[in-house]
């Protein structure tokens, strides 16, 4: 068990001598200047009953997001496709749902798994609440890592959602770690937390047993109709310390810089690897809010000699 008082000491350390600790840790755990590329499709799109005030998904805010259906498997297929062609090797696919389906729509992600494990790509997956039976068949048709994020601290999770529990997040990640499938779970900053919740969510993610796999580090991309719609963009610095700390507690997790990546600089970004943040998501959107191109980041890449990892 990792204490809260050892969390809190590293997360306050001066940044520098940090980001120090944290590159040394990362270098004796993953390949030096290596990134991997991964594209997140959203393959059902708004309508979704909870209230995440972050989220322009939710049915309750009158946001100018697209809705539709689960996508067809030819249509995530192809998606796929074309972003294992630009460099990607894991494929996530994200559904606005409270809870996985059940019936056909349940069977149609089922074969969108398949496919995408198929191609040599990881496969991922997010769409709300499982049960152990369906983690069950997740795993048994191929799939990689289960993203299902915290947030933020449990204590002030209800500030951002009251539609599910802090306990039902964790029920979830419970089965999909029964299930034999990889944990991707992390949280956003930058929706009016402070240090402490920020410290508290990275205690309760490095204490989960087995710890994830994939941790994404989320800023807040605020989305005009939500509740968060006019908060500032949190200090890029801030994403810098989260991942820091989060690569020294986690030391064989992926560290994923994820939403919100299209406001920060090159040095920030290069900030982040050095910190041991090693995953990007590539593609236009994320979901649906805006993400660097393709093109911005095989340019930041060569900026910096990072390698797209393979």
């Amino acid at each position: 068990m990792i204490s809260l008082e050892s969390v809190t000491e590293l997360y306050n350390q001066p940044l520098l001598s940090l980001v120090y600790e944290a590159q040394t840790v990362h270098r004796q755990h993953h390949q030096i200047d290596a990134v991997q590329m991964c594209t997140l499709a959203n393959i059902k799109s708004g309508r979704c009953p909870e209230d995440c005030k972050y989220c322009p998904q939710s049915a309750r805010y009158p946001t100018d997001v697209e809705t539709y259906a689960l996508l067809s498997v030819e249509q995530v297929i192809n998606q796929a496709k074309d972003a294992k062609q630009h460099g990607a090797t894991r494929f996530c696919m994200g559904a606005a749902w409270r809870n996985a389906p059940e019936g056909e729509e349940f069977e149609n992600v089922l074969q969108m798994v398949e496919a995408v494990a198929g191609m040599g790509m990881e496969a991922c997956v997010t769409m709300g609440m499982l049960r152990p039976d369906q983690a069950q068949k997740l795993a048994a048709a191929g799939l990689t890592a289960y993203n299902h994020n915290l947030d933020t601290s449990e204590s002030f999770y209800p500030e951002i959602i009251t539609t599910r529990t802090y306990r039902d997040r964790l029920e979830t990640i419970k089965y999909v770690a029964e299930a034999g499938i990889q944990v991707c779970c992390g949280g956003i900053v930058g929706m009016g937390e402070t240090d402490r919740d920020r410290i508290e969510l990275l205690h309760t993610l490095a204490n989960l047993q087995p710890q994830p796999e994939s941790v994404p580090i989320n800023a807040l991309s605020p989305v005009a109709g939500t509740p968060l719609g006019d908060l500032e963009a949190v200090d890029p610095l801030v994403l810098v310390r989260m991942v820091a700390t989060a690569r020294v507690l986690m030391p064989k997790a992926v560290v994923r810089l994820s939403a919100g990546r299209d406001r920060l600089s090159v040095s920030d970004q290069a900030l982040c690897f050095l910190a041991g943040a090693n995953s990007i998501f590539s593609s236009e959107r994320l979901l649906t809010t805006s993400n660097p191109s393709w093109q911005d980041d095989i340019e930041l890449f060569e900026k910096l000699g990072v390698k797209p990892k393979k």
